[in-house]
């Protein structure tokens, strides 16, 4: 069976097809990896890749509370308990690069950092802080050609530093409505120079993030995370050329020779479906374009896993909410066992209960 077979992704050799979606647990206690951690992750060892929850590159980006960042030596050599601890166990991990731009409110962010996206546009609803509960989104501020300029700057040393803790590659977030996604949608871009208005323009800051990383630590240590057609952090969904703009992405991100793409679905959790063909295309762009793999998610059981994986419309399948109550998904998937059900409570909450507590078998 084609989802427990070994596979090469750009420059690792992975032991099978099950990857370990990128998930928030907000567990970095002052923004800084730790042993609780290195622990989970530890756990989760049997997937052919593991993928990290979205670490910010940036002061800047920190827009919710206890999210981990990789942007000082000590964040860094946090992650070295997460790499060395899956590495122990023969596994593989990239670490996703998340950026939260107006995702955020002040008071999550530390002294200094400021909360910055494509254009001044606030987000609808509240976050949650530590210091003083529910707040409203803060309004971010327009960047400017030079803040663009210094957070691709940060990206990039942001996998550099990646690559020193000993990560076996970065998966830039480029889905769910964080800084690239902001980029992309002309709701959250009103820009009218060379990074806003026509869907070229849109593409530029993704293409900038990536082509700089590339040129950093290779491309065959470099993954992309896209959500065409998403809802989630107030994001447009099917927009007029969405389908067009997306491909047109995937094309020069394909010719960066990227290790992969990783387009995620959201409708099993009550999202819009997105377009098959559009993602069918965008798929097909990535890779006759000279990108490598396609990673796929969203609301997968074995059957559709294994189904997808032979008539080629994936290389992987990324596993999220599974992997929470279950640190031996690989295994129950291989003899259909049953599996734990994951306490939706204690996904955000810091501390080892729902978290490094879900029983094996």
């Amino acid at each position: 069976m084609k989802l427990f077979t070994s596979m090469q992704l750009g420059a690792s050799e992975l032991k099978n097809r099950v990857a370990m979606a990128p998930m928030t647990r907000n567990r970095a206690i002052g923004n800084v990896p730790n042993e609780l951690m290195a622990l989970y992750y530890g756990q989760r060892s049997d997937a052919g890749l593991i993928i990290t929850e979205g670490t910010s590159p940036s002061p800047n980006g920190l827009g919710y509370p206890r999210i981990p960042g990789i942007h000082s030596q000590e964040q860094t050599d946090g992650w070295k308990l997460i790499t060395n601890a899956v590495h122990d166990r023969g596994g593989k991990v990239f670490i996703q690069l998340m950026h939260c731009g107006r995702v955020g409110n002040l008071l999550n962010l530390p002294p200094g950092a400021e909360l910055m996206a494509p254009s001044a546009v606030a987000m609808s609803g509240n976050i949650w802080t530590d210091s003083k509960g529910e707040q409203l989104y803060d309004t971010p501020r327009e960047m400017t050609r030079d803040d663009i300029c210094n957070t691709v700057g940060e990206y990039t040393k942001a996998a550099l530093n990646a690559i020193d803790a000993g990560f076996d590659g970065v998966e830039i977030h480029g889905a769910n409505g964080y800084l690239i996604t902001q980029f992309l949608d002309p709701s959250s871009n009103l820009r009218k120079d060379d990074y806003g208005g026509a869907a070229a323009e849109r593409n530029s800051f993704a293409l900038d993030v990536a082509h700089s990383i590339v040129a950093a630590i290779g491309a065959e240590r470099v993954g992309i995370r896209l959500s065409p057609f998403g809802v989630f952090n107030d994001m447009s969904g099917a927009y007029e050329g969405i389908a067009d703009q997306y491909a047109a992405l995937a094309a020069g991100l394909g010719k960066l020779k990227l290790a992969y793409i990783h387009l995620v679905d959201h409708s099993a959790m009550g999202a819009p479906k997105p377009d098959k063909s559009a993602v069918d295309l965008i798929c097909s762009e990535f890779r006759a374009s000279g990108g490598g793999a396609v990673i796929l998610s969203g609301g997968y059981d074995k059957e559709r896993a294994v189904s997808d994986l032979e008539n080629g419309a994936a290389d992987l399948i990324a596993y999220g909410r599974p992997f929470i109550a279950n640190p031996d998904l690989v295994e129950r998937l291989r003899i259909n066992a049953m599996q734990n059900v994951a306490n939706q409570e204690t996904f955000y909450s810091p501390g080892e209960v729902g978290y490094t507590d879900y029983p094996a078998l």
